[in-house]
């Protein structure tokens, strides 16, 4: 059936059509508006980072070396004389005064030696004294010519054949009394008295090249111990310049680091070093010296000496987590400058303290070095410093030249 035009209809659906025309035109202004006015992003904000600022202070520059403990006087005991071993007169490991008989050796046969040249002296003396009272009467008969000069000259003669013959059995005399002396073997020195070589009935010699035992003085120890020569001529231009001074009243300060790591209760001095460098290890020699009132030293113990060289009063140090280094060993730092922009300094750091890095050349006092915040650190970008406590890593000791850590490398 065909559709009816109804224009009553048609005048009710026009004002409907009209309102949500407009309707949805206001919806679409509403949008655009609202996108135009609509935020991009977050506002964009200065990095902050932490920053250090360089204060020189004193340090005291330490080197640690490692070597073994002497004593400080070592002796061998050796016989004078052959013959047989009595008595040994001492405890092995003992501590023996010097001159203590340490052994007995058989003496009967340099006994018998001394008895008899105590009657060969005596001899000698008689014959002497009777040879100077002939002497004495010839020559007053012969200003009388009562002897003939012949008597005379041959008394004279036998007078002093016979002082050379007292002269002779006094020295034999006392040779033998030497040799019996030498049947009592005694300490050179005083010490520690180590183990016995021999025993009771053992046959010895003058000539033997095995020790009876060894006494070793012990009340103070050797440590010698090498460094290198560059080392010790850095070290030498150092002090001349003033940079460095003795840490000590007597020279250089050496305390012991024991095997167990604990540290040794007294502190020893470095007597001298070396005025020659080895040829093959470029290295010179240096000598410290310990008390060891208490014995718990030992020759032989392997101890390392830390060595306090010399103070410097003017030190510049930076957390070595501060420090990058790049693939030829140079090292840099980050700094903030006045107008707070970020610059990467190059500096001389070859010589640990502690955490830090001794900076020699590259800063001075009041340069501002970034210890955190790095990584939003650019280089020439402002950004807002705070003056922060240094978080010290936790790793192994560093040394000189050491590579740098992970830290520091995302630095370069």
């Amino acid at each position: 059936m065909p559709t009816l035009f109804h224009p009553y209809a048609s005048a009710v659906r026009a004002p409907r059509f009209a309102l949500l025309a407009a309707t949805v035109a206001a919806a679409t202004l509403m949008l655009a508006a609202c996108g135009d006015n609509a935020p991009h992003g977050p506002p964009q904000t200065t990095p902050e980072v932490g920053v250090e600022t360089i204060k020189p202070h004193t340090v005291v520059s330490n080197t640690e070396l490692s070597g073994r403990l002497s004593a400080i006087r070592v002796a061998e005991v050796r016989p004078q004389v052959e013959g047989i071993i009595r008595k040994r007169l001492f405890t092995e490991g003992s501590q023996v005064a010097a001159g203590a008989v340490l052994y007995q050796i058989d003496a009967t046969s340099y006994q018998a030696t001394y008895d008899q040249a105590i009657g060969t002296l005596a001899k000698a003396v008689a014959t002497a004294n009777a040879a100077q009272t002939k002497a004495t009467r010839y020559a007053e008969l012969s200003k009388i010519q009562g002897v003939s000069r012949q008597d005379y000259d041959d008394a004279v003669a036998a007078l002093e054949e016979a002082r050379a013959d007292v002269l002779a059995d006094r020295a034999a005399l006392k040779t033998a009394a030497i040799n019996l002396g030498y049947t009592k073997v005694v300490a050179p020195i005083s010490g520690r008295i180590g183990k016995s070589n021999v025993t009771e009935g053992a046959l010895v010699t003058a000539e033997q090249t095995t020790a009876l035992a060894t006494v070793q003085a012990t009340s103070e120890m050797y440590l010698d111990v090498t460094r290198s020569s560059a080392d010790w001529l850095r070290l030498q231009k150092e002090f001349a310049s003033g940079q460095l001074q003795p840490s000590g009243a007597d020279g250089a300060v050496v305390h012991l680091v024991m095997e167990d790591g604990s540290t040794y209760a007294h502190a020893g001095k470095l007597l001298f070093s070396d005025i020659t460098v080895d040829a093959t290890t470029g290295s010179v020699t240096l000598r410290c010296v310990f008390p060891n009132p208490d014995g718990v030293l030992l020759p032989g113990m392997f101890v390392r000496a830390r060595l306090e060289e010399g103070v410097n009063h003017q030190a510049i140090t930076v957390p070595q987590i501060a420090v990058s280094r790049a693939s030829d060993g140079s090292a840099s730092v980050l700094t903030v400058g006045a107008d707070n922009k970020v610059a990467q300094t190059p500096v001389t750091a070859d010589t640990a303290s502690g955490s830090d890095w001794i900076v020699t050349n590259g800063l001075k006092a009041g340069d501002r070095v970034i210890v955190s915040g790095s990584q939003q650190a650019r280089t020439g970008a402002v950004v807002k410093p705070v003056e922060a406590p240094v978080e010290t890593p936790v790793e192994m000791p560093a040394t000189p030249g050491a590579p740098a850590t992970a830290a520091s490398a995302a630095h370069s």
